[in-house]
């Protein structure tokens, strides 16, 4: 990966990122008509309110009562994740995730050896999910995906288990690009998704080896 560094960014320049993507999501998502609510997203299997309640699930689980869920899905972060989101999604209405999500802008939660930039990779990653998928066009600003990407190694990448093999990622709008092979060029934020497994709508991708990552995969 390269074009990207992160030895200017402190912890107090990402964590005031991370409070600004969530009020700029808060004000998307307080004017999402109720049947955008339950559109589908990048998250396959959830609704907008899946992944508003997955984004805003740190706000109100306790580290321990996350252990015990946690200890419930057999160690499978994936599997508690999903059962949570959907059991909250069920239970809270639009308004009551909004007013969590607001009232929680500086709300210092950090996933689990991540640090702030893995709290701004979450809610940066989760809110394109819902953004894209509706259509919106939202940009999220080219220095908060930087900071995305200059905190990604390459555990992380692999974690997603996207097949990027015989690719390069190349953004068009920031200073950055990962891998060999074809080039498949797009705004940073269209290709962070790909590299977090995503398939996206038709026209965020040029080049050859594009369609592997548009539209829904096909049937085996």
């Amino acid at each position: 990966m390269s074009g990207v560094t992160n030895s200017k960014t402190t912890d107090e320049t990402v964590r005031a990122a991370v409070r600004a993507e969530r009020a700029e999501q808060a004000e998307i998502l307080a004017a999402l008509r109720p049947d955008q609510w339950d559109a589908p997203t990048l998250c396959e299997g959830w609704r907008v309110r899946e992944v508003v309640a997955h984004t805003t699930m740190p706000f109100r689980q306790s580290a321990g009562r996350m252990l015990v869920e946690l200890v419930r899905a057999r160690g499978s972060f994936n599997t508690m994740a999903d059962r949570l989101a959907r059991r909250d999604a069920g239970r809270m209405s639009a308004a009551d995730l909004l007013a969590l999500l607001r009232a929680n802008l500086a709300h210092p939660w950090t996933p689990p050896g991540g640090g702030a930039t893995g709290a701004l990779s979450h809610d940066v990653i989760h809110g394109l999910d819902i953004t894209v998928a509706l259509g919106l066009g939202r940009i999220v600003p080219p220095d908060r995906i930087a900071m995305v990407f200059a905190g990604m190694a390459p555990r992380n990448i692999a974690f997603f288990g996207a097949d990027l093999s015989g690719v390069r990622l190349r953004a068009t709008d920031l200073d950055w690009s990962l891998g060999t092979g074809s080039t498949v060029t797009g705004r940073a934020q269209d290709l962070l998704l790909v590299v977090c497994g995503r398939r996206l709508p038709p026209g965020h991708l040029d080049g050859a080896a594009a369609a592997r990552f548009t539209g829904r995969p096909a049937p085996a």
